[in-house]
């Protein structure tokens, strides 16, 4: 066990070489969906990576909001768009399941 003196040392370099670009399109009801378009560190596209969208959503719970979030195996928006249920769908079928193995925890 380490020491009160002792620091802890997290890496917080960042990884030029996986550097995202971040957009983000809402209905404002349900959906929120992040577009990460890969870029080089001069910010020009990085051509040999596919841009990754990433699906947000929150449960309601009697313990308070539950942030859910799947990538979203798509090539486009459109495609994002239309995988984002079955995507969301899948995660709140993971806290459900956990909520059943632990009643007593709170899931986050």
């Amino acid at each position: 066990m380490a020491s009160n003196n002792q620091k802890t040392k997290i890496n917080l370099t960042v990884d030029r070489n996986n550097l995202y670009r971040e957009e983000s399109f809402t209905d404002i009801k349900v959906a929120a969906i992040r577009k990460l378009t890969p870029v080089k560190p001069d910010l020009s596209p990085d051509d040999s990576r596919r841009p990754l969208y990433m699906g947000q959503t929150q449960l309601m719970t009697p313990s308070g909001p539950v942030m859910l979030q799947s990538l979203l195996e798509a090539i486009t928006l459109d495609e994002a768009i239309e995988k984002f249920p079955i995507a969301m769908q899948k995660e709140v079928e993971k806290v459900m399941a956990e909520i059943h193995k632990n009643p007593k925890e709170k899931v986050e």
